[in-house]
């Protein structure tokens, strides 16, 4: 209890309050990754025999997202720090199975994986939500989920190396993130509720019920659809390109080097944390809510010309990735931090934001799951490197149509004074 009070009375400094809830939102989501991604930095035989594993995996997390439409919008504050405990230790309980059990029957394992980590986001997003700094701490907590992908896929890697099989070196991994992800959760419970001064900014943020659920989309949908349909064509392509990392820096003429995983992805991380994190600085919501639009379209584009640079030869293979790493990130982060934050203090919805991000996300990942079904169709024998190509350039090109189309809905539908509802959309 002392430690708490000394916590409390830190807490009121807002420097240390800020710095406080953005290492404990990053620190916490960083190393539920080492739970989830080590793994794929192991052949297991080949791509096809490492699809069928992503896709297990995959295929879990995304019916997690389904679930967490409901479980995440109606949780409560004081549950989040042991469900996410307790879904940390199925997690590794998990990978333990893994290990014992044989080819191809240990997917199944993957899956349920998949099925309890697909919450951890939801979770620490509601730490910190609803706040005057949210863009900022929902940067760093996005700032995980970039850099560490690459860390995961390189403490793999360094394990391997080391001597682990491949079967044990997810669980050995995950022992590794334990005792962090722990004293991380620790500091999520000592982050004060939003005050008076941040509700009146951004609205309060409750569990919501159905109908709250369902009156959001009678009111919101057509809008919403643009940009969760954009959203699920991003996260295909970023989960491609997290997930099949090792092939495509393999294509790129650039395998057996671990350590390039973590710095491409260094990069990735400061381009577009400083990016999404700086529009905390914009206090009018309406205003704050279009430039998160347009942010997301501008990376788009952006990833298109880093495709194309490639293409002509005028990139190398490190900077290709990075340039394609940021133009994809920066509309995905975007909606974490700004659009689906704004939007809700914009119109005062009675809800959350783990609502919004749970169908966004569910929608992501379904389509993820459908793209690696459909690769099986790709030639065998066939260049991954090809096949990723050929599919971001098409996504990127839709994604962009699409979100210019959700643009010019809200453009035209939304009247609505900052923190005021004067018309719904």
């Amino acid at each position: 209890m002392n430690h708490n009070a000394t916590v409390a009375r830190w807490m009121a400094r807002p420097w240390f309050f800020t710095m406080w809830c953005v290492l404990a939102a990053f620190g916490a989501y960083a190393c539920m990754y080492g739970f989830r991604k080590p793994f794929t930095a192991a052949g297991y035989g080949g791509a096809d025999a490492k699809a069928w594993l992503v896709t297990a995996q995959v295929l879990g997390y995304t019916l997690s997202k389904f679930i967490g439409i409901k479980v995440i919008a109606e949780m409560t504050a004081a549950r989040r720090a042991r469900v996410l405990l307790g879904i940390i230790t199925i997690a590794e309980l998990s990978l333990l199975l893994f290990g014992l059990t044989p080819a191809p029957f240990n997917a199944v394992w993957m899956f349920l994986n998949g099925l309890v980590l697909g919450m951890v986001f939801g979770l620490v997003l509601g730490f910190v939500e609803g706040r005057c700094l949210t863009e900022f701490f929902v940067a760093g907590l996005c700032a995980s989920f970039i850099l560490s992908d690459g860390v995961a896929k390189s403490v793999g890697s360094l394990l391997l190396q080391a001597g682990v099989s491949e079967p044990w070196m997810p669980s050995t991994a995950g022992l590794i993130f334990a005792l962090p992800l722990m004293i991380f959760v620790w500091m999520l419970t000592q982050i004060p509720a939003p005050t008076p001064q941040d509700e009146a900014a951004r609205s309060q943020r409750v569990p919501m019920t159905r109908g709250d659920r369902f009156a959001m989309l009678r009111r919101h949908g057509v809008g919403l659809f643009g940009i969760v349909f954009a959203y699920l064509l991003i996260t295909v392509m970023r989960s491609i390109r997290a997930d099949f990392a090792p092939e495509i820096w393999s294509g790129l003429g650039m395998s057996g080097q671990p350590a390039v995983f973590t710095q491409s992805e260094l990069w990735v991380t400061l381009g577009v944390v400083v990016t999404n994190g700086a529009l905390v600085l914009v206090r009018e919501n309406r205003r704050a809510f279009f430039i998160g639009i347009g942010l997301a379209i501008g990376g788009l584009a952006f990833a298109l010309t880093a495709l194309l640079g490639h293409q002509m030869h005028v990139l190398p293979p490190f900077v290709f990735m990075v340039l394609l790493g940021v133009g994809m990130y920066v509309p995905y982060v975007a909606v974490h931090t700004t659009i689906f934050e704004r939007l809700i203090a914009l119109t005062r919805e009675r809800g959350n934001i783990g609502y919004l991000m749970y169908l966004a996300d569910a929608a992501g990942y379904f389509g993820y799951v459908a793209v690696m079904i459909l690769r099986s169709a790709f030639p065998q024998g066939g260049s991954f490197l090809d096949f990723f190509r050929l599919t971001a350039g098409a996504l990127l090109v839709i994604a962009l149509v699409t979100l210019l189309g959700a643009w010019f809905f809200f453009a035209r539908y939304s009247k609505l004074a900052d923190g005021t509802a004067q018309r719904a959309i």
